[in-house]
């Protein structure tokens, strides 16, 4: 992990992030090197550790095409970008729970009885929960994930737009993937810009703040 990374100044990564939406199609980013950026975005903070981000890499000629009609107004990021990035949330990610907590302690960062204790009591819960607050927890926790990502992407030299903008109703069936299970979060395209993005504005904290 990290070894990819151009960039460690960290004050130039968030003020320098732009949407990109114009991407150089002679630049690819290697295989290794973007499954290595979904790794280190995956530092990301969630829910008791349970981790529901899941990303689906459209890289390839044939899976772009397949992306095209659904992304109607962002075709222009589908069709020059290095990969276009599906982020999704799992509504059952506490299938993983016990993989999780194990290997915690297989790599000796947890005791036993503590992850014997949090394990019991998140699948006494998790599993149980209503699926529309299941979505809204998969949603907030992937959301994390996919704004670490951008940062990460910029660290290793590369840009990132994300975006709304697309038919949430088809994209993850279309990626034969169940959706009933999985559900669409934001799409994050990724390259070398060709052009730069526009600087935008925000607006002053305290306009954004309530003090109590």
């Amino acid at each position: 992990m990290l070894e990819h990374i151009q960039n460690n100044d960290f004050v130039n990564i968030i003020t320098g992030r732009r949407s990109v939406r114009l991407y150089d199609e002679n630049i690819p980013i290697p295989k290794e090197e973007l499954q290595a950026i979904i790794q280190e975005a995956s530092l990301a903070p969630s829910s008791a550790n349970i981790q529901p981000w899941r990303v689906i890499v459209v890289h390839s000629p044939e899976g772009k095409n397949k992306l095209r009609p659904l992304v109607q107004f962002n075709t222009q990021q589908n069709d020059t970008s290095a990969a276009m990035l599906i982020i999704i949330g799992d509504t059952q990610s506490e299938l993983y729970v016990e993989e999780i907590y194990n290997t915690a302690v297989e790599q000796g960062k947890m005791p036993s009885d503590v992850r014997d204790k949090q394990v019991t009591q998140i699948m006494s819960m998790f599993p149980h929960i209503p699926r529309d607050l299941k979505i809204e927890i998969a949603k907030i926790d992937a959301s994390l994930f996919a704004m670490q990502l951008m940062l990460v992407a910029r660290a290793h030299g590369y840009d990132t737009n994300p975006m709304a903008g697309f038919e949430r109703d088809k994209v993850v069936s279309t990626f034969d993937l169940d959706d009933e299970r999985y559900v669409p979060v934001m799409i994050l395209s990724i390259g070398k810009a060709k052009e730069a993005g526009h600087e935008s504005v925000r607006l002053p904290g305290e306009r954004i703040t309530y003090w109590r």
